[in-house]
């Protein structure tokens, strides 16, 4: 349940006023199509999500495992700096011939390749690479979470809420993340621990 609750709370945090929300006001305004966009996203998510955790996952396994908490608890700290800075939209999306739903899947899984979110799910099966699932749920879910509510509100949504409070609100909780990842790997608690502990079995 940590690693489901700890992916889904961090992404949903991130994803507010991230590039791939941006995205999520313009599919719906232009499209205005909810249902097909809301399973575009869905399916991106689950796609890319899926292959970053397995990412690292796979890297977790190659880093020593006295020097991953340290890797991967800066990298979480990084993410929180970060997210302070306000995304923005590189270029519009085009309607494909195929529908709305390809449109948003092919447009979301684009937007979604190297954005915070994404890299921050790398980072999440690292940390939680016994329990891979868990944290593509947690995460498509934080993506849906902060994606759903965008398209079917859409910038109405975005002028009501406190975006500045909100990234400071996940930027904290990215360094709180990164700093207890590096001093409470020891811990019998952490994730580390029982990861060192099965890998020395």
């Amino acid at each position: 349940m940590e690693a489901f609750l700890t992916s889904a709370v961090l992404v949903a945090l991130a994803e507010i006023g991230d590039k791939t929300q941006l995205l999520s006001f313009v599919l719906a305004a232009r499209l205005k199509k909810p249902l097909p966009i809301i399973a575009g996203i869905f399916a991106a998510t689950i796609a890319n999500h899926a292959l970053a955790g397995a990412a690292g996952s796979w890297i977790a396994h190659w880093i020593p495992p006295h020097w991953l908490p340290r890797i991967t608890g800066g990298v979480f700290i990084a993410f929180g700096l970060w997210t302070l800075h306000p995304d923005s939209l590189d270029d519009d999306p085009k309607e494909s011939r195929a529908g709305a739903f390809v449109t948003t899947l092919i447009a979301f899984f684009l937007a979604e390749m190297g954005d915070k979110t994404q890299l921050a799910t790398v980072a999440l099966g690292a940390q939680f690479s016994g329990s891979l699932v868990w944290v593509v749920v947690g995460t498509t879910l934080g993506m849906m979470l902060a994606n759903v509510p965008a398209v079917l509100i859409g910038h109405k949504l975005a002028e009501r809420l406190p975006l500045k409070l909100i990234r400071h609100i996940a930027a904290a909780m990215f360094i709180a993340t990164g700093l207890a990842t590096i001093f409470l790997s020891g811990s019998p608690a952490s994730p580390w621990h029982a990861g060192a502990s099965s890998r020395s079995l």
